[in-house]
């Protein structure tokens, strides 16, 4: 772990979309097939076309295989999103290409929950399942069933 770049360190926030932020480590048990999950209340990015800020909570879930994204590094390329035009879909379909290339994952999914403007939220939705593994055939599976049982939205 000592190749990590930003753990434990002040790092400068970068103001511009940026992949090359993130980091990965060594899965630790590469035998297991578990989840692990970050929750990412504070994402904000900017309406491409009329420049004004959308906010989201976007959920990240994916079962590791050899490698696994660094959480901080996480952090700050998604707070990179803060000044990039990008349509809430394009948003979680970015994060989730970019991670794929990454850490070449088991199993990914991104499901972004944006706050309303103008009355209406958008909440997309993409995963992917790691080509001929079992994993592809759980994409497809999650992918039709993902929202069978929308939750009660109340909070915003």
């Amino acid at each position: 772990m000592d190749d990590l770049k930003s753990l434990g360190k002040s790092a400068p926030y970068e103001f511009s979309y940026n992949p090359e932020i993130l980091e990965t480590f060594e899965n630790r048990h590469p035998g297991n097939d578990y989840w692990v999950k970050f929750n990412c209340p504070e994402f904000t990015s900017l309406c491409p076309i009329t420049g004004q800020p959308d906010f989201a909570a976007i959920y990240i879930s994916y079962i590791p295989d050899i490698k696994m994204v660094e959480s901080k590094s996480l952090k700050l390329y998604l707070f990179s999103f803060r000044n990039h035009g990008g349509f809430h879909e394009d948003c979680v379909n970015i994060i989730m290409k970019d991670l794929i290339g990454l850490m070449e994952p088991r199993y990914i999914e991104v499901w972004g929950k944006f706050t309303p403007r103008g009355g209406i939220s958008i909440d997309p939705y993409c995963n992917y399942g790691k080509p001929d593994t079992r994993f592809v055939e759980m994409a497809e599976f999650r992918m039709m069933n993902h929202d069978l049982y929308p939750e009660k939205v109340d909070n915003r």
